[in-house]
């Protein structure tokens, strides 16, 4: 297939050595890049029930098909492998300039397998790669961590790093992208496990494209409708936390309080001209000093956060984004929004998921509230709702996985309540996955997409939300609070999320390429003349896939299961007052979504359905015979 180099380098860290594979044009064909390619990858080379921290796990690191190209947002790197948090197949994104310079280098895809006895770096440059002692690095946050790299490597490679919390196998831990997250699942953990500490990249290569000149022409013309998009100036005026007021006021669908409540009830109540400091509305003209981009954004939705004086002076901080003002702010009732910043650049210096930590944070709080965990349980903290600085000693300890605290609370909510022996009752997951930013008990279809997303609670798996919370949006409607049709939607946009992420697009621009602006790219880049039909097909066989990995692992129906708070406790009050999803209601939303993906009643793909997707070895392994 044109477009890509076809070469794949794969690096073993047990022996410390690299080779050079060439990818099947038939794997191109089917899978195209990104995640479609990293699922095809986790599902081939991840043996049947390897251990997520063992020498088995492997993690693949794809750039988007379209990824580099000039295509504004088409910045994205997708690192797949088995999640240590949930047991299930991980994706995990980020704009990272590393994708771009391993395409440069010459590489579609890095394979790493193995793990070091002794923490290493690994150095590609073009064609070439090496590794590197790093026991030196061992230790060092992710500021000092680039820093180091700088001072003893040079400039010009662009980096994938683990800080404390991925040596320290924190199950929510990340991989940094030059300042941006691949946050959820824990990859950090896998790269910590695996003793490497950081990949270096150079590549001085230009990025494969079929039609350059067509492809320069459709770059201008996205450009320019991008430029005058209505979207454009609110996102980069206010960032992804721009409806967070909507959802508070009108939506009422912000969880807050560790879900007790359905907006930021006790910030509402005290501010006295009805707006809260979260809000970016409010924040935004005091304390960004500028927008920060992903690779080729022409609308950048990344906010420079620094607060210059008082308690918190010296923070500085990309975001916060929408989910880490609900993560940080809204679960545990944190109205500050120094604070707020504070420990989002607590997490990202020491390498945590923003997600997975606050609502963990919130999770402690409730338990110290219910009289389950005490001052002595957690390293003499008074750790209550509101308190912020409470919080931020907290995430500290997690980070580095330090005394009581960390012991308890470094690997999520699910860990704290497996050790804990209490707490379940009020763990906000799913499959191990802490929720984000949406109040399901409010939107039907939202709590679907979260309970059978293959990684655990995620929004951005079926990007639901966006059509829920607005009623319309594409060629579809939705009415939130009813069942009806919830099967097909959240399957239709499944597939979709997938294309994005297996063409390395940003999904902040699906309301604007939709699906029908991306088969002209895709031809450009490789020749191929893939209808929008065709290229959703794409989609929905790596989403099979993927499903396909959870179901050979042993997930099943009762895996796509929601948290007891959304089922049992309706929310209590404002503009989504009373409502909540039942678990009647879930096992009839499962059963239409499994009806509309072609699945088993027990949430399996048919024989029939992989075979027709081009997967017959996958059909063999674990299809159903029968609904």
């Amino acid at each position: 297939m044109n477009g890509v180099t076809g070469k794949m380098l794969v690096a073993d860290l047990s022996q410390r050595k690299t080779a050079v594979e060439t990818l099947p044009d038939q794997a191109y064909r089917l899978f195209l890049g990104g995640f479609g390619l990293g699922a095809h990858l986790a599902w081939t080379r991840i043996p049947k029930g390897a251990d997520p921290l063992g020498e088995k796990n492997v993690v693949a690191m794809v750039p988007g098909l379209l990824t580099g190209d000039g295509i504004s947002t088409a910045s994205k790197t997708t690192f797949t492998f088995r999640s240590p948090l949930t047991g299930t197949l991980a994706r995990s994104v980020a704009g990272a300039w590393a994708g771009i310079a391993l395409r440069k280098a010459g590489w579609d895809a890095l394979l790493l397998t193995g793990a070091s006895k002794a923490p290493v770096v690994l150095i590609i440059e073009d064609g070439q790669a090496r590794f590197e002692d790093a026991s030196d690095l061992w230790g060092l946050d992710l500021r000092a961590t680039a820093k180091a790299l700088r001072t003893r490597f040079g400039e010009g490679y662009r980096t994938v790093a683990i800080g404390p919390a991925g040596e320290n196998l924190s199950l929510i831990s990340t991989i940094e992208c030059d300042g941006r997250q691949a946050g959820r699942g824990g990859g950090g953990a896998v790269l910590g496990a695996k003793k490497l500490k950081a990949i270096l990249v150079k590549g001085t290569g230009p990025v494969p494209v079929h039609d350059r000149g067509r492809m320069k022409e459709i770059v201008s013309h996205w450009q320019g409708i991008i430029r005058d998009h209505p979207v454009t100036k609110a996102d980069m005026s206010y960032g992804s936390g721009e409806f967070l007021d909507w959802m508070n006021r009108e939506s009422g669908t912000f969880p807050s309080k560790n879900w007790q409540w359905g907006y930021f009830k006790s910030a509402y109540a005290r501010a006295a001209d009805g707006k809260i400091e979260l809000d970016p509305y409010y924040w935004a003209p005091k304390y960004v000093a500028r927008n920060v981009a992903c690779p080729t954004c022409t609308k950048p939705c990344g906010q420079l956060f620094q607060v210059k004086e008082g308690k918190y002076a010296g923070t500085e901080v990309d975001g916060p984004e929408y989910e880490t003002l609900y993560s940080l702010g809204g679960a545990p009732e944190v109205a500050s929004i120094e604070a707020v910043a504070k420990a989002n650049e607590i997490c990202d210096v020491l390498g945590l998921d923003t997600i997975s930590a606050g609502v963990t944070v919130a999770w402690a709080m409730e338990a110290v509230e219910r009289g389950l965990l005490s001052k002595v349980d957690l390293d003499g903290i008074d750790l209550k709702f509101g308190d912020a600085d409470a919080m931020l000693a907290v995430l500290e300890k997690m980070g580095r996985r330090e005394g009581k605290t960390g012991a308890l609370l470094a690997d999520g909510t699910k860990a704290a309540c497996d050790r804990l022996g209490k707490g379940a009752s009020f763990a906000i997951h799913i499959k191990g996955m802490e929720l984000p930013a949406y109040d399901i008990r409010g939107s039907k279809g939202v709590a679907l997409a979260f309970a059978v997303s293959f990684r655990g609670g995620d929004h951005l798996t079926g990007g639901v939300y966006g059509l829920e919370y607005g009623g319309s949006w594409w060629k579809l409607t939705a009415d939130r609070h009813s069942l009806r049709g919830k099967g097909f939607e959240v399957r239709l946009l499944e597939d979709l999320m997938a294309v994005y992420d297996t063409l390395g697009v940003c999904k902040f621009t699906r309301h604007i390429y939709f699906l029908e602006g991306l088969p002209e790219m895709v031809a450009a880049q490789t020749g191929l003349a893939l209808t929008a039909a065709e290229l959703l097909t794409v989609g929905e066989r790596a989403y099979n896939l993927a499903r396909a990995f959870n179901v050979r692992e042993g997930f099943s129906r009762k895996d796509d299961h929601l948290p007891p708070r959304v089922m049992e406790l309706p929310i209590p009050d404002g503009p989504s007052a009373g409502d909540r999803v039942s678990a009647e209601e879930l096992q009839a939303l499962l059963d239409d979504y499994y009806e509309a993906r072609g699945w088993s009643r027990d949430g399996v793909p048919l024989k029939g359905l992989l075979a027709a997707l081009d997967l017959p070895d996958v059909a063999d392994a674990i299809g159903a015979s029968g609904p």
